[in-house]
Parts: C-alpha cells; structure tokens; sequence
C-alpha cells in the first residue's frame, strides 16, 4: 500500500526523523491558508500523487508569494501529471502539500528496502541525488552503493557512519546522518515497509540533514498490525477493479492485453502471463484468486475481468491442490451462467478430483473451450481471440 509524501513525513516524524514544515491541502483556499500559515517567505507547491518523476512534469513548483501560491495551486491541483512511473494516462491530482522552501547547499539519495537476494533490510544511498537519479543508476552505477543490515544486530552505529562516508557527510553531519539512520530503521521495521525512498535528502546551508521527500510502500499483509496506515489509504489513486479486488481477497493487477486471466497461485499467474505472450496475445490482468476460492469468489473475479472493455478471451488456468478442481469447475459454470459470458473461454484445470472437474464442465452445456496443458490452453485463447 502506497501513501503520500505529506503522509509519509508524518510517520517519518513520529520516529524523529528531520522533515520539513508543511500542510496538506485538498483546495486552492486550503493551500493559500497553509502557506499563510507557514509564514514563508518560500514556499513549495507540490502535488500529491502515488508516483514519481512529480518535479519532471511540472507538479512541484517553488513560489516566493502568496499570489504565486494562490497560481500555481490553481494550475496543478485537477490536472493530469503523466511521469514516468504513472504510464501515458497520468494521474489526475486531487491534494497539494504546501511545505517551507528550504536553503539547500546538497543533494542527496537514501533509500531503504526489502533485498530479496539477502532477505534482509538494505539501505541504498549515492551523493547523486535529486530528479535524475534514474539515469544515475543507468549510466553511473559505481555512484549508488548498499549497505545491508544483519536482522539479529539491527542498525548499529557503524551502519550509519558507513553511510555518511558513502555521502560524503563530514564533522557534525555524520552524528546528524547516524542518529538519522537509526530512527529510519526503526520505521521502516516497526511499520513493516516493504520500501522507503527519501530522494532528495538535502543538508541545508546552515549544515542540517533534512527529508526534503519522502515515499513509502507498505507490506499489505501486514497492515492487520496498523490500523493507523490504513486509515490513510487514497482510494481515489486506486484502480477501481483493483479495490474491487481486494474487497474480496482476490490479487489484482491490470494490463494492457486483451486476455482476461484467472490463476490460482502468483507463480502460476505469472507463468500464465508469460505464455500467452509466447503464443502471440499480451494478458489483460493478473489474477490470483489464491488456494482457497469460492463460487462467489469466481464470480467476482470474472465480474472484475469483464469489466475491463479491452478483454476478447478469458483463460483460467488451475492448478487443485488445496483447491478441489470439481469445486472450481462448478464455480465457473456458476458465474458464466449469472454472467452470460460471451467472449471465448478457455478452462485448463489439473490436480484434485480434475476428472471430475472436466465432466462437469463437459456436460454443462456451455461454450467452455476445454485444455489439456498450459500450452494447449494459451494456443487455444489465442487462436479464439484472433479469429482462428
């Protein structure tokens, strides 16, 4: 689960994290306020949304009076910012945060995360911080150095002195950058993030470290733990099938395809994605309706996947282990009767009770393209959604 720069300082601050000064604002009139309330005599107009590369396209503008905040919260609030992480159809913006402009002598990037490779916290840091940090990575990539932390210690005094010499902090600064990385460990464990990226992290000219940004994901199945993170979940940044989704436990993600895919299991799902582009077509969704999926819960996910107007065919590939194939077949019998579904579908069912499974589909009645294997399935969608 994402949440919004101003969101994340608020919890960055909890754990006395250094942030900057500002305000949340949902209208030109609340923006306006806060900046009055700020007392300038600079401010920053930023946009809110859950994406990256905001400064790039114009959604992040220093002001230095009231009017230009009045202006520039007039432009960006209700517009569309497309950056490269939103995709070409942008996201539209419906809160600002307006912070206190800050004097900055550097830029600086810090980032935490969940290294797959170590299973373990890292810290990822480079003196090349600010917008272009991308291209760092791509063209410069001796300049991003990573610091993994040994879960049984937790962050020790060294970390954070390893990171300070890494950004070239010296003197003060390096008491400033190793009380700093305690606190953003202390976080990103307590809170369960599965990522922190403060980008950038600025020292500012009277020599104090400061988060000039801040964004946060958060491990979703954890958020049982923390009632106060869900609380603060924009919906309205959320693809509507993907809330739809979640409401009843399904995992969901949409695409640009034509073929609706319904898996069980997300290595399954992935595979499924994989060969449907081996076989010529490009997937519509992921779907993972998980190992334990009711009729009601089928029905729901093919509902969430014709809903999606780019969808020509529909596989459902299942594999019964803990999930009893007979009880899948009469799941999708079901909902393709509730649903009157019309574009070809392609059911490849193996495991538990699976001959059962196929008879009663076979003797359904229905338009259910059987499939014998992965492949023979992805063949037959296809073909189907091509017109052979």
């Amino acid at each position: 689960m994402n949440i919004h720069e101003y969101q994340a300082k608020d919890v960055l601050k909890g754990f006395g994290v250094p942030v900057g000064n500002g305000l949340p604002a949902l209208s030109v009139d609340e923006a306006v306020k806060a900046a009055e309330t700020l007392g300038g005599p600079v401010w920053v107009v930023k946009a809110q949304i859950h994406a990256g590369g905001r400064g790039k396209a114009g959604g992040v503008k220093v002001v230095k009076s009231i009017d230009d905040v009045r202006t520039e919260a007039t432009r960006i609030l209700g517009s569309t910012l497309v950056t490269h992480q939103t995709g070409p159809e942008g996201k539209e913006v419906h809160r600002l945060y307006i912070e206190e402009g800050s004097a900055i002598a550097r830029e600086l990037y810090l980032s935490a995360l969940v290294d797959r490779d170590t299973s373990r916290v890292a810290f990822i840091c480079s003196t090349e911080g600010g917008m272009d940090i991308e291209d760092v990575a791509a063209k410069t990539p001796e300049k991003i150095q990573t610091l993994i932390i040994d879960p049984v210690t937790g962050v020790m005094p060294h970390h954070g002195r390893r990171i300070a010499k890494a950004l070239g902090l010296e003197g003060a600064l390096v008491k400033q950058c190793v009380a700093m990385i305690t606190k953003l460990y202390a976080a990103f464990t307590e809170k369960d993030m599965s990522m922190l990226e403060i980008n950038p992290l600025v020292v500012t000219a009277d020599d104090q470290l400061l988060c000039l940004d801040a964004k946060v994901n958060f491990d979703s199945n954890a958020l049982y733990r923390h009632k106060d993170i869900v609380e603060l979940r924009d919906f309205t940044e959320e693809d509507p099938m993907e809330i739809e989704a979640s409401n009843y436990d399904l995992s969901y993600v949409k695409l640009d395809g034509e073929i609706g895919c319904m898996v069980n299991g997300a290595g399954l799902a992935m595979a499924t994605m994989d060969i449907i582009k081996l076989y010529g077509s490009e997937p519509a969704n992921f779907l993972d309706v998980g190992g334990g999926a009711t009729t009601e819960k089928v029905t729901a996910a093919f509902k969430i996947i014709l809903n999606d107007p780019n969808v020509k065919g529909i596989l459902v590939n299942i594999f019964g282990g803990i999930m009893r194939c007979d009880i899948i077949a009469e799941g999708v019998i079901a909902a393709v009767k509730e649903l009157g579904v019309t574009v070809p579908l392609v059911v490849r069912l193996e495991g538990t009770n699976v001959a059962e499974g196929k008879k009663i589909m076979a003797d359904s009645g229905l338009a259910i393209i059987p499939a014998d294997d992965l492949g023979d399935a992805a063949k037959k969608v296809v073909a189907a959604v091509k017109g052979a």
